[in-house]
């Protein structure tokens, strides 16, 4: 139940039709992030169109980890993972690990995060998205026990940093409307 029904005061009869909203609202931030990972797979025909499963998948935990916790909780960031390696190409489990690193980074400092500006926010998101890619980059060379070029990494990081005000309107505006379970 959403916390409005939970307070004092007149409001709507709990209804099957009022269940199905609060869980789809409650659903949306995942199911909205395995769409844009999806889209990310589509054959565009962009040029390093690979680089942007790791950069909108990770912009996205990031984003609904720091603004709706409860709503992308680690079984959740463990799927988004696993759906993220299949996709990817990589060796099962970096791509889980370094998710899962960054959601955990994410709760710590989200009661600073929250109350900074956008900037800010940015500015950590890309200090992190380039830790995630050398995270990546490190355990993908561990288990391939070779030494991969360092430039895609970098890239991939770039590339995470520069689409994340894009992601981040997109999913606030969400936030504020579509998947807000106290509008429910």
């Amino acid at each position: 139940m959403a916390a409005i029904d939970r307070t004092p005061g007149i409001r709507p009869r709990v209804t099957l039709g009022r269940r199905l909203d609060i869980a789809a609202r409650r659903a949306f931030p995942v199911g909205c992030t395995v769409l844009l990972m999806l889209a990310c797979e589509a054959p565009f025909g962009f040029a390093n169109q690979a680089a942007l499963l790791p950069a909108v998948t990770l912009a996205c935990v990031y984003f609904w980890t720091l603004f709706r916790p409860t709503a992308m909780p680690p079984l959740a960031v463990f799927a988004l993972g696993l759906l993220l390696d299949l996709l990817g190409y990589l060796p099962i489990g970096v791509g889980v690990l370094t998710l899962l690193v960054v959601h955990g980074v994410t709760l710590r400092a989200r009661r600073v995060l929250t109350r900074q500006r956008f900037a800010w926010v940015w500015c950590v998101f890309a200090c992190l998205a380039t830790a995630a890619s050398v995270l990546i980059w490190a355990l993908d060379c561990l288990l391939s026990v070779r030494l991969l070029p360092l430039v895609p990494v970098l890239f991939g990081s770039v590339v995470a940093s520069a689409l994340y005000p894009a992601i981040a309107n997109l999913l606030a505006r969400a936030h504020r409307t579509v998947a807000n379970p106290e509008r429910a």
